[in-house]
């Protein structure tokens, strides 16, 4: 059986396995900024997950599964991800990146076919990889192992993953200062690297050390305005949901445990879907 959300955050190995996912993602940050800037937002990162599923559920078959920019803006209002007007231009940003393009050179507009890049493939193939093995270190399953052996399996396991995500409250909706973060360009790396500093024997405190210290440099490596993520970091403040240890700027931030649970809760969330997916792929190969 897959694991569940609460099995998952209560689970010993959690905040390391967690640690070690966000250190995985970074490195996907570094080293693919651009595409990592697809799921900027959890507004794009949804986004991102529909044209994946809507990419890998093609039937070559059958012309009305292909996947245009009609089709995408229909599942994208149906599951209310985003205007259609954001829609639409998140398609063209993807289309001018070449993160997707034409399956053919000529065609009609908002029907015309579209593709995933094999690149783009390739590269969120890693956040597969991160999160399999993840779950593989809470219950010491196989499921990364059975999967490498089937990597063909990605055009089902992905569309069940985005079915998840979209229908899941935890995810969609999360806790008050996790909410502050999904709307702030990389947001979601924003705090994958609060959390991946901190000491698992301090996660047990009220106030938990990370190994933040200046604003400047954390903005000028995320690429973001210092001026907006200070801003947000305000926000965080003032919920009393982050701070620093003595002098701002010049000592530790910390993070809440309350921040801490949410973001956790929410990491749990998210691998309980790719588990259920995933068992729904391999009945036989995920944990112990």
């Amino acid at each position: 059986m897959p694991l569940s959300a609460e099995e998952i955050a209560s689970h010993p190995a959690a905040l390391r396995s967690v640690q070690e996912q966000s250190r995985a993602l970074i490195h996907v940050y570094e080293t693919s900024p651009r595409l990592a800037a697809v799921f900027a937002t959890q507004q794009r990162w949804l986004l991102g997950h529909v044209g994946l599923a809507l990419h890998f559920r093609r039937d070559p078959n059958d012309r009305r599964t292909e996947m245009t920019v009609a089709r995408f803006i229909e599942v994208v209002r149906r599951n209310s991800v985003a205007s259609r007007n954001t829609a639409e231009a998140f398609v063209k940003e993807m289309l001018h990146y070449n993160i997707a393009e034409h399956v053919s050179p000529s065609g009609d507009g908002r029907a015309r076919p579209l593709r995933v890049t094999e690149a783009t493939i390739e590269t969120f193939t890693n956040w597969i990889y991160a999160h399999l093995r993840t779950l593989d270190r809470i219950d010491g399953g196989n499921r990364l192992a059975t999967f490498l052996e089937r990597p063909d399996m990605l055009a089902k396991l992905q569309p069940l993953i985005c079915d998840g995500l979209l229908t899941s409250v935890p995810v969609r909706e999360p806790e008050r200062t996790f909410s502050l973060f999904i709307w702030l360009n990389n947001g979601g790396i924003v705090m994958d690297w609060l959390m991946s500093g901190i000491d698992p024997e301090d996660a047990n405190l009220d106030k938990i050390p990370t190994s933040v210290i200046s604003i400047s440099e954390f903005a000028h490596w995320l690429k973001l305005s210092r001026t907006h993520l200070a801003r947000k970091l305000h926000d965080a403040e003032a919920l009393g949901s982050i701070g620093w240890v003595g002098q701002r700027g010049h000592s530790v931030m910390w993070v809440s445990r309350q921040f801490f649970d949410e973001y956790m809760a929410v990491q749990a969330a998210k691998l309980a879907i790719i588990d259920a997916a995933f068992e729904a792929c391999f009945p036989t190969a995920g944990g112990n």
